[in-house]
């Protein structure tokens, strides 16, 4: 989606270190921190800090796998194209189409997010009409190109943490006295304090602290898009770095102000946090916005990522080749993979508004999972295509574990468990065509090699 000079330079190669991170800070930050660390706060209590303390160094550690894949070899389908080298054509096309499930997936939910907290205004407008201006405003972020998609995720990346800040600032003035409230909570005095529902609680609350950094895959689309290459490394520490403190100062703030029990699944933990706080009516319709915000920028990234990863799995044979056609205007633009993206958005729209809460919340937390399946395999390709040092072995092996225990986790709480189960009905329906291909791939190999 782009397009080249006649020396072959690409000309959307303009991206700056610092403009990739906050690329990356716009398209992680979303309803997975606004809304969903409230259930992870349910589940573990204060320990949640832990848990994203992990999340963040899981993230970092398989951010930096992805991010040295595409320094040394920057390509256009990013870990899909790395996994096929590794392992061959059944890994580019495993990963690639669990990814585009997910991630159709995510965009459904996200955009069933905001358009229930749009009704905070407008209690009498259906769903299905806010659902229908978000898509069509995301898809317009999409026609409009890397650059300009670049340069509104700077925006909103600036927006959302300002959003943040706004409330780190509230929560310590709340703290000290300085404005009127009445803070109930404190620090844990002792391991059974800190960890309230014990190993299990915080085991299944891991996963929430993941889905609460996912996103990193863009950066790995997107990292072809930089000045320098060797910059994505770099991109990413200081993202992450960032992303970290922001993350466990406002969850810490909260739990200071507010005992965990007292948290609700359904409502952010932020504007739970200062609902004792006088004089800030204005305080829950600016943050409302915020999480707006957060989850259409992350379903706009969403949106471009996976009509990316669709292009490049079709001019590599592994979808129709309809869906790598582009225009052959001054932009090129891949018309029937957008349409294959957006027919998926309608229907996860449709679905999350049919099915029922709970039913819905399954195939979010099976999203959720298919992603983290996606990070694990990043990992275990990395070593068959960089030369990798032993600090990095040492640092794959953690985020294994890591990620491991996140996936695990689900089995042992009633409403992760099911997403589990369905995130294997994916694969096996993945594994299942890729058995069913692996003869005319044999065939296609044995002709290119005559």
């Amino acid at each position: 989606m782009g397009k080249k000079t006649s020396g072959g330079k690409d000309e959307t190669a303009n991206l700056a270190w610092w403009q990739l991170s906050l690329i990356g800070v716009g398209c992680i930050i979303g309803t997975g921190f606004f809304l969903a660390s409230s259930i992870a706060i349910k589940m573990t209590g204060p320990s949640v800090i832990l848990a994203f303390i992990m999340a963040a160094s899981a993230t970092y550690i398989v951010f930096e796998a992805l991010a040295k894949m595409s320094a040394k070899d920057p390509q256009k389908g990013s870990f899909r194209t790395y996994a096929k080298k590794a392992y061959g054509r059944w890994a580019g096309f495993s990963s690639g189409w669990v990814y585009w499930c997910s991630e159709i997936l995510i965009i459904g939910s996200q955009l069933t997010a905001i358009s229930l907290l749009s009704r905070f205004w407008f209690p009498d407008i259906k769903l299905w009409i806010f659902a229908s201006i978000y898509a069509v405003c995301g898809l317009i972020v999409l026609f409009i190109g890397a650059k300009a998609f670049g340069k509104l995720e700077s925006i909103y990346a600036v927006m959302k943490i300002a959003a943040i800040f706004m409330f780190i600032v509230i929560a310590i003035l709340a703290l000290t006295g300085t404005i009127e409230g009445s803070p109930k909570a404190g620090i844990p005095q002792s391991v059974n304090e800190f960890f309230p529902n014990g190993v299990i609680g915080f085991w299944s609350a891991l996963l929430f602290a993941f889905y609460a950094h996912g996103g990193i895959e863009v950066m790995g689309v997107m990292a072809i898009h930089l000045k320098n290459k060797e910059d994505a490394p770099k991109s990413g520490k200081v993202m992450l770095g960032l992303l970290g403190v922001i993350y466990v100062t406002a969850l810490s703030l909260a739990l200071l102000l507010m005992p965990y029990d007292k948290f609700r699944e359904n409502k952010s933990p932020f504007v739970e946090a200062l609902s004792g706080v006088s004089n800030i009516e204005f305080f829950p319709h600016v943050f409302t916005a915020a999480i707006i915000i957060a989850g259409f920028s992350t379903m706009s990234a969403s949106l471009f990522s996976v009509t990316t990863i669709l292009l490049t799995i079709s001019e590599d044979g592994d979808a129709p080749k309809i869906f790598s056609k582009q225009t052959k205007k001054k932009f090129k633009m891949p018309l029937p993979a957008i349409a294959l993206t957006s027919t998926g958005l309608v229907l996860s729209i449709v679905t999350s508004l049919l099915l029922p809460d709970k039913v819905y919340e399954y195939i979010t937390t099976a999203a959720a999972l298919m992603l983290l399946y996606n990070w694990l395999f990043i990992l275990i390709m990395y070593h068959k295509l960089i030369e990798p040092t032993t600090a990095d072995k040492v640092k794959r092996v953690i985020g294994m574990i890591l990620v491991i225990a996140a996936v695990s986790g689900t089995l042992f709480h009633q409403t992760s468990r099911p997403g589990f189960f369905i995130s294997l009905l994916f694969l096996t329906v993945i594994g299942i065509v890729v058995l069913l291909l692996r003869k005319k791939w044999k065939k296609d190999e044995a002709q290119n090699s005559a």
